[in-house]
C-alpha cells in the first residue's frame, strides 16, 4: 500500500546547514572566516544538536533560535573568531539556508501523486517559516510542525506524536524522511516507516532501531512512497 503521508526533517534534510558559513565566507568584510568556515559549520551543527539533546534530558527547554545562537558562539570561539558583525550575519543567513537541489522536485512529485507532505522539525515556528519562504516550498507542504508545540526536542516521542495529531492515520503508514541518522533511527523506534537520507555517506548509528530504507538523496522518495 503506498505511503499517503510523507514527513521530512528540515535541517540537514531539506536545508543545507553548511550554507550559512559558506556564504558568509565569500562576502566582503568576513575574510577571516574563509579559512575556517568548514570548521565553523561543523562545530556549529554538532553543538546545536548536542545542546538540544542536553536540554531535552535535563528538561530545560529553550527555543531553537537560542540554541542555534549558543552553538554558534561556541563554534566561533573555537575558531578564534571574535566578530559581532560576523555572528549577526551568520544568524541572519541561518534563516535563509539554501535548500538542497533535490528538494523541490521531490516534494512536487509527492504532491502531484496526491500525497500529504509536511515538516517535523526542532526549528522554532519563526525560523521554519523563514526557511520555507526562502526556499519557496510552502505551497508543497500541508503542515510545518515545530517542537515548540510540545516544548522538547527530538528524539522525544512527544515530538513524533505531533504527526498523528496533524495528519491522522497509523504510525506505520507515515514515511518519515531524515538525513540525521539518529533521527531516522528514533523514528523507526517510534513506529514510522523511516528513511535515512545518508547525504554524507556515514556509518549506520549504533542504536536499538534501524531505518527501514537508506537513500543517498531525496530523488528516490516519490518512487519509494509509491512502492511500499
Amino acid at each position: 500500500m503506498p505511503m499517503e503521508t510523507c514527513i521530512f526533517d528540515a535541517y540537514g534534510t531539506l536545508f543545507d546547514v553548511t550554507s550559512a558559513a559558506r556564504e558568509a565566507a565569500s562576502e566582503d568584510g568576513f575574510e577571516a572566516l574563509s579559512d575556517h568556515w568548514r570548521q565553523v559549520a561543523r562545530d556549529w551543527r554538532e553543538k546545536q544538536l548536542q545542546y538540544t539533546w542536553l536540554r531535552a534530558v535535563t528538561d530545560d527547554h529553550a527555543d531553537f533560535h537560542k540554541v542555534t545562537g549558543d552553538a554558534l558562539d561556541w563554534a566561533l570561539e573555537a575558531a578564534g573568531l571574535d566578530d559581532p558583525a560576523l555572528r549577526d550575519r551568520l544568524m541572519q543567513l541561518y534563516g535563509e539556508l539554501v535548500a538542497y537541489p533535490d528538494v523541490t522536485e521531490a516534494l512536487q512529485a509527492l504532491k502531484d501523486a496526491g500525497r500529504a507532505t509536511g515538516i517535523l522539525s526542532n526549528g522554532s515556528p519563526e525560523m521554519l517559516q523563514e526557511a520555507v519562504a526562502s526556499a519557496g516550498i510552502g505551497r508543497l507542504l500541508d503542515h510545518v510542525l515545530s517542537v515548540e508545540s510540545v516544548g522538547v526536542y527530538k528524539p522525544s516521542f512527544k515530538v513524533y506524536d505531533m504527526v498523528g495529531r496533524a495528519f491522522g492515520g497509523q504510525r506505520r503508514d507515515v514515511l518519515y524522511v531524515s538525513a540525521n541518522g539518529w533521527d531516522a533511527a528514533a523514528a523507526a523506534g517510534y513506529g514510522f516507516t523511516s528513511v535515512w537520507v545518508n547525504r554524507a555517506g556515514q556509518p549506520m548509528e549504533r542504536l536499538p532501531w534501524t531505518p527501514a530504507h537508506v537513500l543517498s538523496d531525496l530523488s528516490g522518495i516519490p518512487d519509494l512512497a509509491a512502492s511500499i
